[in-house]
């Protein structure tokens, strides 16, 4: 365990020796000072005296259309469809996972030294980030370092018919940057339309049982037109080289936490599976431990960008191509898990070439993140 490991885990060690329960978050992480009414971001939420009169889904297009008119347009991808000889999907479940990149984060220590300090303004920013939401349409997505939810996504994709859940990491570093706007952490949003919320939690994840600074959530859902349950997860590991124990162990806490939340779902009985997703920045290269831990998971798991590939067994080559100050990084850190028993990748959205890309990488003009978003259509498979 290197010198900045044994550090933290005697801070986290001396911090939460008196931890009852690795679950817990206290009260004041879980509701972080929620801004008041007039705090909405005013772009996208009309406030007429009370109550709030939103833009509808075709009036909020278009405006982030018309904000970004005279800007590059987005990164142009197309959806590769994926035949599994169980045929066509009637209804597929479109799942999205992005990590948008915390606007204190990025016009902060993220040193995005490519990148004009205008193209990460937040004006530009939203736009794109809600451009790209819309343009797909998810029935489940999953954000990660969000912290514009209280003012921007959670009332503006709430009159879009998402409900969701938002866990802030406990210690962000997104409080250290003058005039930010809260803490970062996992947001997980799904079309009520399509499924009814049975169950919602927040998790703080642990190291050797010591509570560590990255969350999840876990949303337990039942599809409306099926009446099956699914179980959706959205995390981002830790960071950096060099904490490559950490996300080991912060992946098979969560796996741990999943299996007991299968096992109460089915009552013990071993011949009923439940459909699972756990979409996250991982923050680890598919030859890191916990890459592995999920693939050999008795839960069932497989990567569903492995589809993208010749052979289905390989990941993209990237989800994320940024310069910072200390260099360039391309690697593959963002992933979609899901139960090969009882979920079928339908199709799965490609990547865009590095000519896309552009020679600055990311984030640009172009596209509001140093990640790309993940986006997979998935049907629930037949009982054989």
């Amino acid at each position: 365990m290197g010198g900045g490991a044994t550090k933290l885990y005697s801070t986290l060690t001396q911090a939460f020796s008196g931890s009852s329960s690795p679950l817990s978050i206290p009260p004041s992480y879980l509701s972080p000072h929620q801004p008041a009414l007039t705090n909405l971001d005013s772009d996208f939420c009309l406030q007429k005296d009370s109550p709030i009169y939103p833009l509808d889904s075709v009036e909020l297009l278009q405006q982030c259309e018309e904000a970004l008119r005279d800007q590059p347009p987005r990164l142009h991808r197309n959806f590769v469809y994926i035949n599994d000889g169980d045929g066509v999907a009637s209804s597929p479940i479109r799942v999205m996972q992005w990590n948008i990149l915390a606007q204190a984060l990025g016009v902060g220590a993220d040193n995005f030294v490519r990148c004009p300090l205008e193209a990460l303004s937040w004006s530009r920013r939203k736009n794109l980030i809600l451009e790209e939401i819309l343009a797909y349409r998810p029935h489940i997505l999953c954000l990660q370092e969000v912290d514009h939810y209280y003012d921007t996504f959670q009332p503006v994709l709430a009159n879009l018919g998402y409900s969701s859940h938002f866990c802030p990491k406990p210690w962000s570093p997104c409080l250290d940057v003058e005039g930010n706007s809260g803490p970062d952490g996992c947001a997980l949003f799904f079309d009520e339309s399509r499924f009814e919320l049975l169950d919602s939690a927040s998790i703080r994840l642990s190291a050797m049982m010591i509570p560590t600074n990255q969350v999840a959530v876990v949303t337990t859902l039942r599809c409306r037109s099926t009446g099956k349950y699914v179980c959706v997860a959205a995390t981002h590991l830790k960071a950096r080289s060099g904490w490559e124990w950490l996300r080991s162990a912060q992946g098979s806490d969560l796996l741990w936490h999943l299996q007991n939340l299968v096992q109460e779902l089915v009552g013990g009985d071993s011949n009923v599976q439940v459909p699972l997703l756990i979409c996250g920045d991982f923050n680890a290269v598919p030859s890191e431990e916990v890459y592995r831990r999920f693939a050999t998971s008795p839960l069932g798991l497989d990567s569903a960008y492995k589809k993208l590939s010749q052979d289905g067994a390989s990941e993209p080559e990237y989800t994320t191509w940024k310069i910072r100050g200390t260099g360039e990084c391309c690697s593959t850190l963002d992933y979609i898990w899901y139960t090969k028993g009882t979920l079928r990748v339908d199709a799965v959205l490609d990547m865009p070439d590095e000519e896309q890309i552009g020679p600055n990488r990311l984030p640009s003009y172009s596209y509001p993140s140093d990640h790309l978003s993940l986006v997979c259509d998935f049907s629930f498979r037949e009982k054989e």
